[in-house]
């Protein structure tokens, strides 16, 4: 039987459009789809996901491939698809709306509302007989009870309004140094001695924890927590949630052990990972780390790069319809392709026990020891090791190459290649490799290009060379944070003055005109709520990376303005920070700053590339960089000695020197 499409046929979304034969007639999230539930006196589905979700393609199998199921909801429902990641705005609504009905949330997300978008039932994974069940019990209620459901709707639509605002401002706090070691002390009863992370599952990398806990145990001289933020590092990346052929982390691991992974592999988290793994190497030189970088920016060139110049947002977990099916290997297919030196592999890659997955039958490449220890059991050198195990990569990849691909969410999110940016940068410095530089300055020139209007607002989105959607709070938080730490890297002073230009828009239209806080979405939101995302997750709150951005760009320029807000923001979730480190990760960086020596080093200098890269040989989370001569920003404006270098605190500067060396001494004491 010929299959029909929906109208999801014209979504740019890929994850849309992996909706669009099934026979629901499914519809964008528009206000016309609203106003169709009004006219004909239907409900509303409004179901979200993403197109790395596995659950999300089991219920689509199950459910939405049904022409039963498919008939159901055609009859009653108006069904909205929504990509979580084109609209992050909507999914913050109808989680926290399913969040406070279940007390649990996730993907996919399947939420009811009224013809006005106020919610009433929802939940995430649904099986067939069920979501049989929740749909025909609520076309019986609404029929039969209609005032208790409004009644529902109403009150659940102001728990959502109220929920995660902060709407009065909290008095000025003096911050301190204990409240971040009280943090740290409750967070590391939670610490995985024998396999990094925390000690339970799913194991997520949460890349800003482990970079705020690199910034308190450098700067407090805590080794005991440096080594466990090393540790958790190692075993990440020699575990099963690292690509171990091809480089690249997968969005989280089932297991403790790092082991299985969920198999999708998100641009988010491996951006943000550049950047953990570059800084960690800063910190403590193990070039292991290197390695790791270089690994994953290489996988992102060969298989995430637009052509264009952008970044795609994921890679699936599925092929085929199994998940992982592209990344395991059956042992005889292995036996088979490497013959006489399958046991250099069996061994390097744990082709054993450890790395058996018992559900599937397969094995995930994974490793146990590094390459010395290796070698020594398999009584080669480090260096015909490492020769060996190159040219059998090549050979199990150029295998891997001939099998189905995991499917592509070719959009390209202004948010994520922001956080790609940063990551860029945080390499090159680490790493002084140029190449670094450049890919960050030409991602930069993209977002200038594609994603930045004449009105110098933000595009959220681009796909097939179209921008779509207005930006979110999230892709102006990134974007500002990219591009200050491009201007740290390369001086180019546009880069600073957009930063300033896009924050100083923020403030007239996202943020909250009492607490000092800033909506997720802009001053037109169609939304039954304006939400506040506070809490760090796998990526930093977007209220938490504007803080920082305000903390900076009030030193640069001189601005009180920008200092107010950031200290306000920063008051705002100080009380209680420390009961969920993990959830404050990015606020306590900020905390850092005010509780410990910060500095800022003006390099007065004609040419201050070079000394700018002598000050990456070394690891200053405390401090920010500006650099060049005949300035027009305020705090570079009056250092015009050249070759020399200012190194301040709280706008009082440190006698002139010209030697790195005993700046860093300086800063480090």
């Amino acid at each position: 039987m010929e299959k029909i499409p929906n109208d999801l046929i014209h979504a740019s979304s890929p994850y849309l459009k992996q909706h669009a034969y099934n026979p629901v007639k499914w519809v964008e999230w528009t206000s016309s789809a609203f106003e169709q539930a009004a006219q004909e006196g239907k409900l509303v589905l409004v179901s979200i996901g993403y197109s790395a979700c596995h659950w999300c393609h089991v219920m689509e199998h199950e459910s939405f491939e049904d022409h039963d199921v498919a008939e159901v909801m055609n009859k009653h429902f108006i069904c909205i698809k929504v990509d979580r990641e084109e609209r992050p705005d909507v999914d913050q609504v109808y989680m926290e709306a399913v969040q406070l009905m279940t007390q649990r949330g996730g993907w996919p997300l399947n939420c009811f509302t009224l013809a006005d978008g106020r919610p009433i039932y929802g939940g995430t994974y649904f099986p067939k007989d069920q979501w049989l069940n929740v749909l025909n019990s609520l076309v019986y209620t609404c029929a039969k009870d209609r005032p208790k459901v409004l009644e529902y709707a109403e009150k659940l639509t102001e728990g959502v309004q109220r929920s995660s605002l902060i709407d009065t401002p909290a008095e000025h706090q003096d911050f301190h140094q204990d409240k971040l070691d009280e943090m740290v002390l409750r967070w590391s009863k939670k610490f995985d001695k024998h396999d990094g992370g925390l000690n339970y599952a799913p194991k997520f990398p949460m890349p800003n924890n482990y970079l705020f806990l690199l910034h308190y145990g450098h700067l407090t001289k805590r080794q005991d927590i440096l080594d466990f933020v090393y540790f958790t590092l190692d075993k990440m990346a020699m575990g099963g949630i690292y690509d171990q052929l091809r480089g690249g982390f997968a969005r989280y691991s089932v297991d403790m052990l790092w082991k299985v992974p969920h198999f999708e592999k998100m641009l988010y988290d491996n951006a943000q990972l550049i950047s953990l793994y570059s800084k960690a190497y800063q910190a403590s030189k193990k070039p292991y780390f290197q390695e790791i970088v270089a690994q994953t920016i290489e996988w992102l060139e060969q298989e995430m790069h637009d052509p264009e110049g952008g970044y795609y947002a994921a890679l699936d977990a599925d092929s085929e319809g199994v998940e992982g099916k592209y990344y395991t290997w059956k042992i005889e297919e292995l036996q088979e392709l490497l013959g006489k030196d399958f046991p250099i592999i069996e061994e390097y890659y744990q082709i054993n026990r450890l790395g058996y997955w018992e559900e599937e039958e397969v094995y995930i490449p994974l490793r146990k020891e590094h390459d010395a220890a290796v070698a020594k059991k398999l009584g080669f050198s480090v260096e015909h090791l490492q020769e060996k195990i190159l040219a059998l990569k090549k050979t199990l990849l150029f295998h891997r190459n001939k099998r189905v691909r995991p499917g592509l969410d070719d959009k390209q999110l202004t948010s994520w290649n922001a956080l790609l940016i940063t990551g860029f940068v945080d390499a090159y410095l680490a790493f002084q490799d140029e190449r670094y530089l450049k890919k960050a300055e030409q991602l930069a020139n993209w977002v200038f290009m594609h994603q930045l209007r004449e009105d110098q607002t933000l595009w959220h989105t681009r796909k097939n060379g179209v921008s779509s959607i207005d930006a979110f709070l999230e892709d102006y938080g990134l974007v500002i944070e990219a591009f200050l730490a491009l201007y740290q890297a390369n001086f180019e002073e546009k880069w600073l003055f957009a930063a300033k230009g896009l924050t100083d828009y923020c403030i007239v239209n996202f943020r909250h005109a009492h607490s000092g806080m800033f909506y997720f979405t802009s001053a037109n939101s169609e939304l039954i709520a304006r939400k506040m995302e506070i809490n760090d997750n796998v990526i930093p709150a977007s209220n938490s990376v504007m803080a920082n951005n305000l903390f900076k760009l009030g030193i640069y320029f001189y601005d009180m303005r920008y200092s107010e807000i950031a200290t306000q923001m920063l008051s705002n979730v100080y009380d209680g920070m420390e009961l969920h480190g993990s959830s404050y990760s990015n606020w306590g960086i900020l905390a850092l700053n005010y509780t410990l020596p910060f500095h800022e080093v003006a390099i007065a200098d004609e040419h201050p590339s070079k000394k700018r890269k002598a000050f990456a040989q070394h690891f200053l989370p405390n401090a920010l960089f500006a650099g060049g001569m005949k300035s027009d920003v305020p705090f570079l404006a009056d250092k015009n000695a050249d070759g020399i270098i200012y190194v301040c605190a709280e706008r009082a500067c440190k006698k002139p020197e010209t030697e790195v060396d005993v700046c860093v001494s300086l800063m480090e004491r």
